[in-house]
């Protein structure tokens, strides 16, 4: 929980994560990105397009954002996943709430926009994640490949 200078009630921070996917005869295989020097769970893979929900801007306009500025992609069909209640393992305080999005369908290649944010990109599928991956998301990633997703999910409670 971060505390507001404000009002001394904490503010939950908003993000939104977009897994690109894609279907091949081997199965669904979904677009990760290996993380590097961003100051959290760098050397970990990820979803390939992610970030804070800015103000003003809903988790759906983050989403489409996020994948333009990191993968160089729009037109996004975005469907819903789960919103993922989470406490923080990084500071004992810290409360989040990520909205994860599915994409099947964008224009444009998608390609490392922020090379110093991301050491590789790489189609992976989804029975066979590389490791490590970043833990929540490994959770909702998990719930992709069995089917299990539900609309609200929590991680660190």
């Amino acid at each position: 929980m971060t505390q507001s200078p404000t009002h001394g009630r904490f503010v939950v921070v908003p993000a939104s994560y977009v897994f690109l996917l894609r279907d091949r005869t081997s199965g669904t295989e979904v677009l990760l990105q290996l993380r590097q020097h961003t100051g959290y769970m760098d050397d970990h893979w990820a979803a390939a397009a992610a970030g804070h929900v800015e103000q003003g801007e809903t988790a759906y306009d983050a989403a489409h954002r996020e994948a333009h500025e990191e993968l160089g992609v729009t037109d996004l069909d975005l469907e819903f996943v789960t919103s993922m209640q989470r406490h923080g393992s990084e500071l004992p305080i810290d409360q989040r709430i990520d909205f994860f999005f599915t994409a099947r369908s964008w224009s444009g290649e998608p390609r490392i926009i922020e090379p110093e944010k991301a050491a590789d990109l790489r189609w992976c599928p989804l029975d066979a994640l590389p490791e490590p991956v970043v833990p929540h998301e490994r959770s909702v990633l998990e719930g992709l490949r069995t089917g299990t997703t539900t609309a609200y999910s929590t991680f660190g409670f």
